[in-house]
């Protein structure tokens, strides 16, 4: 689904991410951790587009993207969230996803338009907003969402473009403690769910414990290169890691 090789950005003679191989399957959650600074957001951005590599290639499915950017990697299903929320507020929480499902599906809001596209658009944004848990919220202001229903907005907001490949940048920052579990069974259903068949997830996250909850494999970053990227249990025993990243005494 998702692939990059020798995936690198130097910045002057410092490499921020410096030749990083990773490889996603279909369905698969694949987590990224490491400490401040180990490049993970960059990472993120060069898969993403925000960033141009100094070298190494990008391909979604079988395609070389590297030198498409943002927009045109989300038409080819490349979905991705960032660490700050970003929602219209003065807006609906359906009429946030509307905008996005439309965006989706390109045309305008034109008087000629046949209405049964609107109900399409309509359906689309509602099935979204009932995959997040957010169904009876479609009425609220976006703005007045405590900060764990505007990162499960962020999602439907996501899934609107139908992506097959996510990318969750930290996506518990900011939330409580007691929030965390249904945000958790939200990403778990992006790649569990009867829906989901196929979609596979990149995610950066500090919290182990939803990283080892959630992820089939764990990607270690360190100084901008791949330490490990293994099955939680072998990533845990990883004594580079250890040392790097989870302290000495685990």
């Amino acid at each position: 689904m998702l692939r990059t090789q020798g995936l690198t950005w130097r910045v002057g003679e410092v490499a921020i991410v410096d030749g990083v191989d990773i490889a996603l399957a279909p369905g698969e959650f694949l987590g990224v951790i490491g400490p401040n600074g180990a490049g993970k957001t960059s990472l993120f951005n060069l898969v993403s587009g925000l960033r141009k590599p100094t070298s190494g290639t990008v391909w979604l499915g079988e395609d070389d993207v590297t030198a498409l950017p943002p927009h045109r990697r989300a038409r080819r299903g490349l979905g991705r969230t960032f660490q700050s929320s970003s929602v219209f507020g003065s807006l609906s929480v359906r009429e946030n996803v509307r905008l996005a499902v439309q965006a989706h599906q390109g045309g305008s809001l034109s008087l000629w338009r046949r209405a049964s596209s609107f109900a399409a658009v309509a359906s689309a944004a509602d099935q979204a907003l009932e995959t997040v848990g957010l169904g009876n919220r479609g009425e609220a202001l976006a703005g007045t969402l405590a900060h764990g229903e505007k990162r499960k907005l962020e999602i439907a907001l996501l899934l609107a473009g139908e992506p097959t490949v996510l990318l969750l940048d930290e996506p518990m920052a900011g939330v409580s403690a007691e929030d965390v579990p249904e945000l958790v069974a939200v990403i778990r259903g992006l790649t569990r769910g009867a829906e989901a068949t196929g979609r596979s997830v990149l995610m950066v996250e500090h919290h182990m414990d939803v990283i080892l909850d959630l992820a089939d494999r764990i990607a270690v970053m360190h100084h901008g290169a791949l330490l490990a990227c293994d099955t939680p249990d072998a990533v845990m025993a990883h004594r580079g890691v250890q040392e790097a990243y989870l302290g000495e005494g685990l």
